[in-house]
């Protein structure tokens, strides 16, 4: 069951326009699993990031939170794609948010 999760978490993550963000719990909802949020944050720990934009999933308020690539990697990536960042340093979601 982790492997299928974990291949359509990343199918989803895929998904994810250039310059636009998702978030845990978000792509959780869309796979099925409203309480997943966690899970796949697991997922994105485990991912390539060659493969998987994991940088463009953000936690529930905005934030880079995670150890997959380094927050400022994602950070940079981010902003590469024209993603701006509050004064707390948090994606604004009702800018940026896309949802699965």
């Amino acid at each position: 069951m982790r492997d299928t999760f974990y291949s359509n978490v990343y199918v989803l993550v895929r998904r994810v326009p250039l310059g636009r963000v998702t978030t845990y719990g978000a792509i959780a909802l869309a796979l099925g699993h409203p309480h997943w949020a966690r899970q796949v944050g697991w997922a994105m720990a485990a991912v390539d990031l060659d493969d998987v934009p994991a940088h463009r999933v953000v936690n529930a308020a905005g934030g880079l939170s995670g150890s997959y690539g380094g927050v400022e990697l994602r950070r940079a990536l981010l902003l590469e794609e024209g993603v701006e960042f509050d004064a707390d340093g948090r994606v604004p979601l009702q800018r940026y948010f896309w949802e699965p």
